[in-house]
């Protein structure tokens, strides 16, 4: 597993592509994935992709990245990002480094946005640039 990425996509991201497209674009997120899979293949790496609309899911995963040893984890937490400290708690409790994603910039939006519990635990942060957002990290995830 130490060649493979955890790409891990909290609630509302099974609506990209339909939900509010001027802020996150067109892209769905199986054109997402498709995107990553052929920059990881060329990378020699392997990407697991998942999203869930639960918490729980999300901190399932990343206590598993951990244990089967992948090399990173790029995390869109969505609205769990500002909210959840459970997620903050299970990225602290792993070595697996993980990189918060968001396609869209939460510090040009609302206020409440402006904080990440999340990012307050991870490695880095790749935010605003739309679906590139994955592909930076995925670059960033690489060089680890």
């Amino acid at each position: 597993m130490a060649d493979t990425i955890y790409v891990l996509n909290g609630p509302n991201l099974n609506l990209l592509g339909l939900r509010e497209p001027e802020i996150y674009g067109h892209d769905t997120l199986d054109d997402i994935a498709g995107q990553l899979e052929d920059r990881a293949r060329e990378l020699d790496l392997e990407i697991d992709l998942r999203q869930s609309n639960h918490e729980g899911h999300l901190i399932d995963w990343l206590h598993e990245a951990q244990a089967r040893g992948a090399r990173a984890v790029l995390l869109n937490a969505g609205g769990f990002t500002h909210t959840s400290v459970a997620l903050h708690d299970a990225i602290k409790s792993i070595k697996t480094p993980v990189i918060e994603v968001h396609l869209s910039n939460p510090h040009a939006r609302e206020d409440f946005r402006h904080i990440s519990l999340v990012g307050r635990a991870v490695r880095g942060t790749i935010a605003g640039f739309g679906a590139l957002s994955y592909m930076l990290a995925l670059e960033a995830a690489a060089r680890l």
